[in-house]
């Protein structure tokens, strides 16, 4: 039961994604969370450093889209400003959004990569359809009052997937 929870990858950092390496490996969509991976969730604006990230990808000839449990308000506000496509409301971990952004970029599931810095919304679902899995360390320690609970539960299961051997980096 675990495993439906344990990232493919980790980094500390989305910048540390290197887009020819996905390439490589035959990815050609990205899917990201927003807040607490690409930004802190109390701030709106898109910073220079991502904005070169998001050129890298395109040139490297992989589209990226945000995938928010957010309001369109507060995806809005950081999609106008990077030019990033998006879903909110996702309900992640459910199913359907991962599944409705591979249609919208028309890609296979071996096609397209997660990132996201939670285990209970992005990884689990992005693992529940198959898609790679990378996790980021959290932009800042402070979150939302919603993801303060699942920060409790985290806790737990990176503690018992250590426990198991399971991880492949150190916290």
């Amino acid at each position: 039961m675990l495993r439906q929870f344990l990232p493919e990858e980790h980094v500390e950092n989305v910048l540390d994604i290197n887009p020819s390496k996905l390439k490589k490996r035959g990815i050609k969509a990205l899917v990201t969370d927003l807040d607490n991976t690409l930004i802190a969730w109390n701030k709106e604006k898109v910073t220079p450093e991502l904005v070169q990230w998001f050129s890298s990808l395109e040139t490297a000839g992989i589209s990226v889209m945000i995938l928010s449990n957010n309001s369109e308000k507060r995806v809005k506000l950081f999609s106008n400003s990077s030019g990033v496509s998006y879903i909110f409301r996702a309900h992640k971990p459910l199913p359907f959004a991962f599944k409705r952004a591979m249609r919208l970029m028309k890609v296979q599931k071996d096609e397209m990569v997660v990132v996201g810095d939670q285990l209970l919304t992005d990884i689990w679902g992005a693992n529940r359809v198959g898609v790679h899995t990378i996790l980021v360390t959290p932009i800042v320690d402070s979150d939302g009052w919603a993801t303060k609970l699942n920060r409790h539960l985290e806790r737990f299961i990176l503690s018992r997937l250590r426990h198991r051997g399971l991880l492949k980096w150190e916290d």
